[in-house]
């Protein structure tokens, strides 16, 4: 018997041995499948062909949205309704190539006018693609008037910027890279960079079959399409609204009722299913100490009516994108909440005269109905969709940028992984006020893989 036990157990060691084998052969190969891929991207920066995630290609060979949600129908159209509802009309219908090249260009600081800044550093995957900051940094190094708002869902609105001052994404993604605050770049070096880069041009040749050259109408055009694969409506809510009432909690479900309720009027800006109504509102929130009063949308719509109005934001997302409002002036979801049941009007500044939105008022919820509304917003986080980050980039810059890249470098020496391997500068980079110093020692950054 006790034989038997003993070649037993060592049958079961080689068994052992075998799996831990097979495991470890397996590991390799995907480790060497995931280099393969790294320098195939890195040489030949090939565009997809296949559409993101919720997005089915037509006959025609562009990506169509498809959720849930189509299902539903709505008052208006509007998304205006219970918890199923339709969503309001949405931008789709790009190809493959235009939103991967988007992509890589959305990534890239060689967008911005020294190679400093990318769009992903103020739009950050994992801050909610926004950057956790009161308001941006610019490439003067100095603090814009606002803040970065996030992108999720940016598919459905008609209105960008938190003054409502473009109707269009293209608009929206074009205004940073040319604002002397933010990226600081101008449309001539912009296309010199493109255009002289060794991928680029085949890379815009990829998505805009028809050009025979890069121009900033493309550039415009990638980016938005870019921005439209940025879909969150898979979370825990989304859930529950399609019928599994388990995915909330007791104390979320309280909270969600809370926030639908007319005494708190929450829903009446923040309307489900995107948690905006996409309008400009007047709701008094005061600047940060020291900075002057921001007139908001009275200037683009030349409207003192509008003075201090900002648009309405989604609340998707909303628990990562911390510090709130405008200008970045309360830190918390909580005290976000509380700023709405102080009282109308109690935070306007002496010398001014505003139009409060008629949704203001003085609620007067209490300490434990303030913290279920903020357990129900963290019900509204969702990031299945997040898009893949480019290992490499056609410039050979740092992605997103060297700020970025060391953080994410250093989340990665704390979790104990291996130092990121390097990225060889191979690639020109068109703009002379590039400085060739930045690209030493760059490190690939790469993120999760949602394929």
């Amino acid at each position: 018997m006790k034989f038997l036990i003993a070649v037993k157990s060592k049958f079961q060691n080689l068994i052992s041995l075998g799996v831990a084998l097979i495991a470890g052969l397996s590991l390799a190969l995907v480790f060497a499948a995931m280099s393969k891929a790294q320098a195939s991207e890195a040489e030949n920066f090939e565009l997809k062909q296949h559409c993101p995630p919720s997005f089915e290609k037509n006959a025609k060979g562009h990506c169509m949205l498809r959720t849930m949600y189509e299902f539903y129908n709505s008052v208006q159209n509007r998304g205006v309704g219970g918890t199923q509802t339709s969503l309001p009309d949405h931008r789709d219908g790009f190809t493959p190539a235009q939103i991967d090249l988007g992509r890589y260009l959305f990534f890239d600081p060689l967008l911005s006018k020294d190679g400093s800044l990318s769009c992903a550093s103020c739009h950050q995957p994992e801050k909610g693609f926004s950057d956790d900051m009161d308001r941006s940094v610019g490439v003067t190094g100095e603090k814009v008037p606002r803040s970065a708002p996030t992108l999720w869902n940016v598919a459905f609105l008609d209105r960008f910027f938190w003054d409502g001052r473009a109707d269009t994404l293209e608009q929206q993604a074009i205004g940073p890279l040319f604002d002397p605050k933010e990226m600081g770049n101008n449309p001539q070096q912009l296309l010199s960079s493109l255009r002289s880069n060794d991928s680029y041009p085949k890379m815009f040749n990829q998505a805009f079959p028809e050009s025979d050259q890069i121009e900033i109408e493309q550039v415009a055009t990638a980016l938005a399409a870019f921005q439209t694969s940025l879909i969150s409506l898979n979370s825990r809510y989304d859930q529950y609204a399609h019928g599994f009432h388990d995915a909330l909690s007791e104390n979320e479900i309280k909270g969600m009722n809370i926030f639908r309720s007319f005494v708190a009027r929450c829903a009446e800006c923040h309307q489900p299913p995107l948690f905006t109504n996409n309008q400009i509102a007047v709701i008094g929130t005061p600047e940060p100490e020291g900075m002057p009063f921001d007139p908001g949308a009275e200037v683009p719509f030349n409207d003192k009516r509008m003075r201090g109005g900002f648009k309405v934001p989604t609340l998707r997302n909303i628990a990562k994108t911390a510090p709130y409002m405008h200008s970045g002036g309360m830190k918390s979801l909580r005290e976000a909440a509380g700023f709405y049941t102080k009282g109308r009007g109690h935070a306007v500044p002496e010398g001014e005269e505003l139009i409060i939105h008629w949704h203001i008022w003085e609620p007067n919820l209490t300490d434990e109905e303030l913290d279920r509304i903020v357990d129900f917003l963290h019900a509204l986080t969702d990031e299945s969709l997040t898009p893949q980050i480019p290992v490499v980039l056609p410039s050979g810059l740092p992605v997103v940028d060297a700020k970025y890249a060391a953080n994410l470098q250093n989340l990665h020496n704390l979790s104990g992984d291996k130092p990121m391997p390097s990225v060889s500068n191979n690639k020109k980079l068109g703009a002379s006020s590039i400085n060739n110093q930045q690209q030493e020692n760059v490190r690939e950054v790469s993120g999760d893989i949602y394929e």
